[in-house]
């Protein structure tokens, strides 16, 4: 069976001291509410071991990239042992800004995945299109072309992948798709999975939402039965509202 998820993704934000805070607050209010889904904070590089240190068992603690060498001498890297070593359970990979900005393409996501995988890392995989893809239809066709570097694994190593669907276009800007147009999708993308590895494989596997996803809209979205959870942005940085997304399950 698949678990509905709810992982925060912080980004570029928070000092050590902060983030360890904001961890702290995220944990008691956990511990406080009967949790219908898996919660996930994937933080910084240099908070992992201090946040480790304060999440209880009904946190996990992931990681929002990893290196795709093993080790040397790659100035400003972080390998994926490097970060299970931490204690961290997760990494996000394929991350649109990672994409963008930092030229990642399907050849390297597909060895970062292995070497993810080879350190015991689960792996939450983005996908999506931009707004001129999305506005030109070819939304289909992009997830279809970006989930070649996961596609690559066998069934039992994709077994440990999550998927998170984040439309470009709904990331930051207030923007979300609507409860329709998220089911879609995942739909369709569940549907990929099916043809790859078959009908158990695709209804195993774990389809998060990620875009602008906050408390008012969370409970529509997750009301879907495609959609499993959400990777979630700037409300993951209040505790609050990021509680406010994990009871809308």
């Amino acid at each position: 069976m698949r678990k509905n998820i709810v992982a925060g993704n912080w980004k570029m934000n928070t000092t050590v001291s902060e983030g360890v805070k904001l961890a702290t607050e995220v944990n008691e209010a956990l511990n406080g509410v009967d949790a219908k889904c898996e919660v996930i904070i994937c933080v910084p590089f240099t908070h992992l071991t201090s946040c480790k240190a304060v999440c209880g068992e009904k946190l996990h603690l992931g990681a929002e990239n990893c290196a795709d060498h093993t080790k040397g001498a790659y100035t400003g890297e972080v390998s994926a042992s490097m970060v299970a070593s931490t204690g961290a359970d997760y990494v996000i990979l394929g991350h649109s800004e990672r994409r963008a900005y930092y030229g990642e393409t399907v050849e390297m996501l597909a060895e970062k995945t292995k070497l993810a995988l080879e350190n015991n890392l689960k792996v939450i995989f983005c996908i999506g299109e931009v707004l001129e893809e999305r506005e030109a239809g070819k939304q289909n066709e992009v997830v279809k072309a970006q989930l070649e570097s996961v596609f690559s694994l066998s069934a039992e190593d994709f077994g440990k992948i999550v998927l998170a669907y984040e439309p470009v276009w709904a990331i930051g800007t207030g923007k979300t798709a609507t409860d329709e147009q998220a089911e879609e999708i995942h739909a369709y993308i569940r549907s990929l999975i099916a043809e790859k590895y078959g009908d158990q494989v695709a209804d195993d596997t774990t389809i998060l939402y990620g875009g602008s996803c906050k408390p008012s809209n969370a409970k529509g979205l997750f009301a879907k039965p495609n959609v499993d959870g959400g990777l979630i942005g700037g409300a993951s940085l209040d505790a609050e509202s990021f509680m406010g997304i994990v009871t809308a399950f």
